[in-house]
């Protein structure tokens, strides 16, 4: 099995033991639990950092953990608020109105807190191991998708190629602060529809490039 789909499956497999647990769990265990599964989680993207200082990778391994845990709050107080109000009995409209009031102050605690989590990890980091830690964030979708279109088609231009990693940049700000995987990913995906998009205004026949892509993948396993 690949390295990182058996890190995908551990941590999937960590995940789902936590959420069993709490049901039995009390509060204070439920949040050590927590705790340990971002800690570990922090770690593996530390350890890709390359830091030489222990306490300085102490400091950003719990800058990481730390952020997970506050991006969970503020996510679960939204869940719980929105639950809350679509119990509440009022009417349709009412709750739809107050749902995205409660959504809305959602996203402006989730805007502060990412500017505040970057401004704390270039504190610490270089600018290029604060992408690393991004990309960690986001399962690295960034550099996989972006080489999956230059290798699907080849004639891309500069420009073209700079639109689509600005793009799928744009779609990881957003994808680091989703509440789940399946969240970050939908960010991704929102924005490849938009790339494909633009591909296809540009020319491009996103099919017969993909065939041709998978044929030339063939061809090489061949070799």
């Amino acid at each position: 099995m690949p390295v990182k789909i058996m890190i995908a499956v551990l941590l999937f497999i960590s995940f789902a033991a936590v959420a069993q647990e709490k049901q039995t769990l009390s509060p204070s265990e439920q949040e050590a639990a927590y705790t340990k599964v971002v800690t570990e989680r922090a770690q593996k993207i530390v350890v890709t950092l390359g830091i030489n200082d222990s306490q300085k990778a102490l400091r950003v391994r719990d800058l990481i953990a730390n952020q997970y845990k506050n991006l969970n709050a503020i996510h679960d107080e939204r869940n719980g608020q929105v639950k809350q109000l679509k119990s509440s009995g009022a009417g349709k409209e009412q709750i739809d109105a107050m749902v995205k009031a409660a959504e809305e102050k959602a996203n402006v605690s989730l805007g502060k807190l990412h500017t505040t989590y970057l401004s704390a990890l270039s504190n610490e980091l270089t600018s290029q191991q604060v992408e690393q830690v991004k990309d960690g964030m986001t399962y690295n979708v960034v550099n996989i998708t972006y080489k999956g279109y230059q290798d699907m088609i080849p004639t891309l231009t500069e420009v073209q190629k700079k639109k689509i990693y600005d793009w799928l940049v744009e779609a990881r700000e957003l994808a680091m602060d989703a509440e789940s995987s399946e969240k970050k990913h939908g960010w991704f995906g929102k924005y490849k529809g938009r790339i494909n998009n633009y591909l296809s205004a540009e020319g491009y026949d996103l099919r017969k490039e993909g065939e041709e892509w998978q044929k030339r993948i063939k061809a090489k396993a061949n070799q």
